[in-house]
């Protein structure tokens, strides 16, 4: 019988089906959002947790880099926030990554924009919100009022993608503290709200 748990990696909830066999490693295979795990009956509970994790991480971002390896619609919907600017900066590169600690950078330097590939499940206007904020970094570096300014002035959504943004921070936190009646409540609300 398989142990049955649930673990959030970069925002993606997983079910995870662990089946301890005679086998010499530590396996996974992703299927939608099932990690099936095969594991030797030896390994110690603590080092299977670790490679679930990291086995998990892997995983995600090899479908991520699957779903959006389409680099150059990144790149041409960044080239067109990036029109929007004054003087616009020249941006060479648009890529998306997994991961946990911000929506987004911008590199000066080699005119690359980087976006959380979670964005792409977003709306689009968050999305090119956000690709507004990393490249309106460009002619502010910090958060000063003539940097808000700029971006309110060429993404007039800025303020309410900041809110979802928030929004959605606060749910990634504290959805698994919640009790199922209550996810099953705000899931309902969202269902009849549909996209913002």
């Amino acid at each position: 019988m398989a142990d049955r748990r649930q673990i959030t990696i970069a925002g993606t909830t997983l079910t995870v089906l662990i089946e301890r066999k005679a086998v010499k490693n530590i396996n996974a295979r992703l299927r939608d959002t099932t990690l099936h795990i095969s594991a030797p009956h030896a390994v110690d509970d603590t080092a299977l947790d670790r490679a679930i994790i990291e086995l998990a991480r892997r995983l995600i971002q090899r479908v991520h880099k699957r779903q959006i390896n389409n680099e150059e619609d990144a790149l041409a919907l960044v080239r067109q926030v990036a029109a929007r600017f004054p003087n616009p900066p020249v941006i060479e590169h648009a890529t998306f990554t997994l991961t946990e600690a911000r929506w987004g950078s911008y590199s000066a330097a080699t005119g690359t924009v980087r976006l959380n590939a979670t964005l792409l499940r977003m709306p689009r206007w968050v999305l090119e919100a956000v690709a507004a904020h990393e490249i309106a970094h460009a002619f502010h570096p910090n958060h000063s009022p003539a940097f808000w300014r700029l971006l309110r002035s060429v993404c007039p959504d800025t303020d309410r993608a900041q809110a979802f943004l928030a929004a959605v921070a606060w749910m990634a936190r504290s959805w698994d503290g919640m009790p199922p009646v209550e996810r099953a409540l705000l899931a309902q609300v969202h269902d009849e709200v549909g996209d913002v």
